[in-house]
Formats: C-alpha cells, structure tokens, sequence
C-alpha cells in the first residue's frame, strides 16, 4: 500500500496582470502546509507538479521544510483546466443558452463570485457531448490525461511510497471524480469548494486506487489559529 497526496496551490493572485503566481498569502499557505507535512511525519519520496508557476511554487515552498532533499517532477498534465481558454470560445455558445450568463456578461463581472459562476456554467458545457470546438483541448483529453498521468505515477514509483501532487482545484476534482466512478456532468460539484492548498489522499496498490479524505484544510484552520494568521480561502 502507498499514500499519495494531491495538493492544490496556494491562493494565485487573481485580479493581478499575472494570475499565475502566488500572493503573499499563498505563499505563506504554502510554507504551512510544509510545516505541516514535516511535523506530522509525512515526509515524500518525489512529488509531482504541474508546469504552472503557482503549482510548481506551492510545491518548492512545501517541500523545503522536509527534511531530506525530495525529487520534483513536473508533468503538464496536471496542469488546470484552461479557464480562459474556454472561456473566450465557449462563453458565446453559453450566453446563447443561458440568460442568467448572459446578465452576468453585461454587467462586466463586478465580483470574483459572478466569475466564478461563469466558469461554473462553461465547465458544465464543455463537458457534454454538445460541445465540439475543435479550438480548444477537449474534456476526452484533459480527463484522460489527468487520469493516465496519476495511473504514471503510481507505476513509476511503485508500492510503500508516500507521493506528493501539486496541482489545481480542476484537476484535483477530476481525479477524485474518476475515482469514484463520477461522469464529467458530476464533478464540477467537486470543482468548486476546493480550498487553496488543501490536501486530498489517496491510497493506492498496484493499479487499484482508493479515496481516503477529500479537500481537507483543517491544518490551515488549526495553524492559522495558532499562528493569529487567517490562512483559508478559496481563490
């Protein structure tokens, strides 16, 4: 048996000319979550990021407070799901179906929330069979990805090792969704509450791969409370 974990990034700097970097806040998330892993005895045999700046930060910050020199690996297919991407050729084909959508356009996305809601709506599009933009990567490839690049990993490292996976709330959502069997109409549900830098762990023998706990960030809430620091958020 082995234990694997998938983290996600700490909190990017949304709003910010380059999203794809950790705030000051998550870079402090970051170093927590390492201080974490190291006094709870969780210490990594490699781990895995994607080529994001934010992931591949995350996971630098965590891994420098273990104490022996760990292996980083980055594979790009654990990159995020490309927001922006399909926002830009998907959104008109979803404001033609939604009015709600359509309202939120035309009011130039006054909040993180109503951005949020958009990738919500353009998510649930493109995981269904009435989506075929050729312009975009499809879910067939991204999902399948995703799930070979895990199932690559369990192979290459083999049994009684302890893996680190730091990536995006999407491909975090996706993995676990596969693993409980979930369709792709199913797993924006798992998408959306993902906190920054919360730990998902798996545990895997051979090709088998189960779930143990989900999206957990009560490290950060028992820390942070310790420290007089607020170190949750969600984007």
């Amino acid at each position: 048996m082995a234990t694997l974990y998938l983290i996600r990034h700490g909190q990017a700097s949304f709003g910010a000319e380059n999203y794809d970097k950790l705030s000051e806040l998550g870079c402090r998330q970051a170093h927590v979550a390492g201080e974490y892993f190291r006094d709870y005895g969780i210490q990594f045999d490699a781990v895995y990021s994607g080529d994001l700046s934010r992931q591949r930060e995350t996971a630098r910050l965590a891994i420098a407070s273990q104490p022996q020199e760990v292996p980083h690996h980055i594979d790009a297919r654990f990159n995020e799901i490309k927001n922006d991407e399909q926002l830009k050729y998907l959104l008109p084909e979803v404001v033609k179906r939604d009015p709600k959508i359509q309202a939120l356009v035309e009011n130039n996305l006054k909040a993180s929330k109503d951005y949020q809601k958009l990738i919500e709506a353009v998510f649930n599009y493109w995981v269904t069979p009435a989506c075929d933009d050729a312009r975009i990567q499809s879910w067939a490839d991204f999902s399948g990805g995703a799930r070979q690049a895990l199932r690559d990993v369990m192979q290459e490292q083999g049994s009684g090792k302890t893996i680190g996976i730091f990536t995006s709330g999407g491909t975090v959502a996706t993995l676990v969704a596969q693993i409980l069997g979930l369709s792709g109409e199913q797993t924006y549900q798992l998408y959306e509450p993902i906190f920054n830098c919360s730990v998902t762990q798996l545990f895997y023998n051979g090709s088998k791969v189960s779930l143990s706990y989900y999206n957990d960030r009560s490290f950060l809430q028992v820390l942070g409370k310790q420290l007089d620091e607020n170190l949750i958020s969600y984007r």
